[in-house]
């Protein structure tokens, strides 16, 4: 699965699981409903502040992975 084939598809689910409309969760995240339609419907060019907004009042976390996320934590532990 890659999130950006499936991004959309995941609001929906989380979205009508939660049993909201997209006007409830519009406003919950704080942005316009057209938004929640357009990236819905699987549009690319949506803001990633908004994104977090939603995926927020959806309580979706983002989880980074990658072969060297092991080391970044180790070097960003090392600098704090």
């Amino acid at each position: 699965m890659t999130a950006i084939n499936e991004l959309h598809k995941i609001i929906l689910f989380h979205r009508k699981q939660a049993k909201l409309s997209r006007n409830e969760l519009a406003e919950l995240a704080g942005i316009g409903k057209t938004v929640i339609y357009d990236l819905e419907k699987g549009k690319r060019t949506v803001r990633w502040t908004t994104i977090l907004a939603i995926l927020n009042a959806l309580n979706i976390k983002i989880k980074f992975q990658s072969p060297l996320m092991e080391e970044y934590e180790k070097s960003t532990n090392q600098n704090s």
